[in-house]
């Protein structure tokens, strides 16, 4: 199954890891230091131009989304569900 992060970005679900806000960069010195090292090694990706709402974490990518986290994890729920 596959999960729409927004703009033309389609991942497959068994490649999901995670989902966070946004707001989790600010208010977790872990959480920085994880996407710092991911921006370093050019695996983080940029959604569209909107302002990212959510953190999606795969595999081998790092995903800014354009979507709440909210509405992706719901997205995630319903291809887990029927798993």
């Amino acid at each position: 199954m596959y999960i729409h992060l927004g703009g033309e970005r389609i991942i497959r679900s068994a490649e999901l890891v995670a989902i966070f806000d946004v707001s989790i960069e600010k208010s977790s010195k872990i959480s920085k230091q994880f996407v710092s090292h991911a921006c370093q090694h050019k695996n983080v990706e940029y959604i569209g131009e909107e302002e990212p709402k959510s953190i999606v974490i795969t595999k081998s990518t790092v995903y800014y989304s354009p979507i709440s986290s909210s509405t992706l994890k719901k997205r995630a729920k319903v291809f887990v569900a029927n798993a």
